[in-house]
């Protein structure tokens, strides 16, 4: 609609908008659920629901141990080191579409024969004692969305991302991860230490 094209349009002068007051100044665009100072509708009604804080966790993927131990027996996992929530989904004991994590239940502990050696997202109870009693470990290591798809698909990056710290509402789950860290960043500042002596040496420079 043209509007303030002179009076001979019918929309000139104040162009539809009246004279003075809020609606015919400009920038007025509205606030959403303003009504004019009054208490708004949101405001008028009680909060109802909640957010579940521990909805993580109820995201996982389940694996119990009867079928984790299926794929030991049968060869396609190697229980020699430690198997990684990306050796399971390659050999086809979880799912490829697993999207927060893997959480390992109790079901079938009797199946346990031999130590095994699991990083998950999470652990039932029954099933750390479990496999533990057989001399085995299990280790919590929290992943978000794109340190999971790292550790899944680690082809599809130029660069592996570093692990995010978790959440401190996950704080309690997950005390191991600041001490893994930690660990890497040792690791690497040796490594550089090392390159620099290397780059030095190659220049004839005093170590």
């Amino acid at each position: 609609r043209r509007v303030g094209r002179g009076i001979g349009s019918g929309r000139g002068k104040t162009a539809t908008r009246g004279h003075k007051g809020q609606y015919s100044r400009a920038g007025n665009h509205g606030l959403l659920g303003f009504e004019g100072g009054q208490t708004p509708l949101i405001r008028r009604h009680p909060k109802r629901g909640f957010h579940n804080k521990h909805a993580f966790l109820s995201e996982l993927a389940a694996l119990n141990v009867d079928e984790l131990m299926k794929f030991v027996k049968a060869g396609r996992l190697d229980t020699t080191k430690m198997i990684t929530m990306k050796d399971l989904r390659d050999c086809g004991c979880i799912a490829k579409t697993v999207k927060k994590g893997i959480k390992l239940l109790s079901r079938g502990t009797k199946h346990i024969d031999r130590a095994v050696q699991v990083e998950v997202s999470d652990v039932s109870v029954k099933a750390r004692e479990a496999i533990e009693a057989k001399g085995g470990t299990v280790k919590v290591a929290y992943y978000n969305r794109l340190g999971l798809r790292a550790l899944l698909k680690p082809t599809k990056f130029h660069v592996i991302p570093r692990r995010a710290a978790p959440p401190p509402k996950l704080m309690w789950k997950y005390p191991e991860h600041y001490k893994d860290v930690k660990a890497q960043l040792d690791a690497r500042a040796i490594q550089i230490e090392a390159h620099m002596a290397a780059v030095a040496a190659a220049a004839g420079l005093p170590g």
